[in-house]
């Protein structure tokens, strides 16, 4: 197996991106935790509404992938300055979208939920939570910009402070508003959103004055801000549009699988926000590795080692099972223990324990199936990798809508949905990145 860097260099990469990427999650903790003792309502709503949100933020985050693979690969080929152009034009299109998707969602998102939310007492709560958290869309589609720019560059400590600054924020704010502190109204389900966009800005104010006085801004082209390229913005879209499509198709899927457990019940559905919180504890780990992994295969290839590539591949596959599985291991063995962050309620605290167990067990597959997927993006070939995203959704939709929608099975069955994609989507993206074209690809 030829590999480029060893365990221990790929390890102080990732483990800052790790722990940025837990501290993010614990904002959905945050506001899980603190509505789980407002009511079942909110909790469920507020899985509704969240995930509704991440629908119109992974266009965003689409973006900041192919700008991120694009970075990388002119860091690896040591072309500095052509980094600070691709941010400053990423940061144009950002704004723009982040208009783009608050008017839209504005306008749009009481109608679209009233149509699919069966209850109407979720539908109320999921509004409210959305009336307020569409306006951190102006804050995070450009904070995710520079998380691009410090995972191409490796840079990748910075990401842990931020995270650290924002999840503080939230905390605070969060708390002030759901309960009505320091003199202000309880706003419940409202304060939550208001105060996740709150900590949005104040992660962006960190992330702006961090790169201003701790960022070679010189060495990278920050230094000046160039006009608006069109050409430079056509060349990223040409990698980051397919990675955009690919991410909201993705999350599309993710929030019709809520849709369809919405209709098996409230219970059924704050189950499942929680279980899906403790499913993003052990997904941001192996995200963690698998950004890590795409993001060195970006400078293997812009530097000339496209033979390091497969093996690259396995190494990271081989240390994030070493995380991944201990983790999940214990939750399987004591289940009340993290179920109890999310809730107070004993009888839904048992609901959701034969739901966590095959959550859990889907991490055998979905460990190397991401990774592998990561590693299809980090090639530049988002085409493909939209392609295979595609192929198997179309599997998982197929699935859910059966087992589900017309089945009604126990909600802890649906989670076996997870197994069905991993493993189609881990066998389509191994095959690429074993008789593939990727070697030649040029960006």
């Amino acid at each position: 197996m030829q590999t480029k860097y060893t365990y221990k260099e790929i390890w102080l990469i990732t483990y800052p991106i790790l722990i940025s990427l837990i501290m993010e999650q614990m904002i959905g903790m945050t506001d899980t935790a603190f509505l789980g003792r407002v009511g079942e309502v909110e909790l469920g709503a507020s899985a509704i509404a969240g995930v509704f949100y991440m629908v119109i933020f992974m266009m965003s985050f689409g973006f900041s992938i192919g700008a991120q693979i694009l970075m990388a690969r002119r860091n690896g080929e040591k072309q500095y300055k052509e980094i600070g152009n691709l941010f400053y034009q990423g940061i144009y299109f950002q704004i723009g979208l982040a208009a783009v998707m608050f008017l839209l969602s504005y306008s749009f998102s009481p109608i679209i939920l009233k149509r699919i939310v069966s209850s109407e007492h979720i539908y109320e709560a999921a509004t409210s939570y959305l009336y307020w958290r569409v306006f951190g869309a102006f804050f995070s589609f450009s904070g995710i910009l520079f998380r691009a720019f410090f995972l191409g560059t490796t840079q990748t400590k910075t990401l842990t402070l931020n995270s650290i600054v924002m999840v503080l924020s939230n905390i605070i704010f969060n708390y002030i508003l759901i309960f009505g502190k320091l003199g202000l109204p309880a706003l419940g389900i409202a304060g939550a959103a208001i105060g996740s966009s709150m900590a949005e800005l104040v992660s962006l104010i960190f992330f702006i004055f961090y790169t201003r006085y701790r960022v070679d801004c010189h060495k990278y082209g920050l230094d000046r801000i160039p006009k608006f390229n069109l050409k430079v913005l056509k060349n990223m879209l040409n990698v980051s549009f397919w990675t955009m499509i690919q991410n909201f198709l993705s999350l599309s899927t993710w929030f019709l699988f809520f849709l369809y457990v919405e209709h098996l019940g409230e219970r059924s559905l704050a189950v499942t926000n929680i279980v899906r919180n403790v499913s993003g504890i052990l997904f941001m780990v192996l995200m963690a590795f698998a950004s890590t992994c795409g993001s060195l295969i970006s400078n293997l290839i812009g530097a000339g080692y496209a033979q390091y590539v497969p093996g690259t591949i396995r190494q990271h596959i081989r240390i994030a099972y070493m995380f991944v599985l201990p983790l999940a291991l214990f939750f399987v063995l004591f289940p009340k223990l993290i179920l109890a962050i999310y809730t107070d309620l004993p009888d839904l605290q048992q609901a959701a324990v034969h739901s966590l167990w095959v959550m859990c067990s889907a991490y055998l597959l979905m460990v190397p199936a991401n990774i592998y997927f990561q590693a299809v993006s980090g090639t530049g070939n988002t085409r493909t990798a939209l392609g295979l995203e595609m192929i198997t959704l179309i599997m998982y939709v197929t699935y859910i809508t059966y087992i589900i929608f017309y089945l009604r099975v126990d909600v802890a069955f649906c989670w076996t949905a997870e197994m069905i994609y991993s493993t189609f989507i881990l066998l389509f993206s191994w095959s690429y990145i074993k008789r593939g074209n990727w070697q030649r690809r040029k960006l």
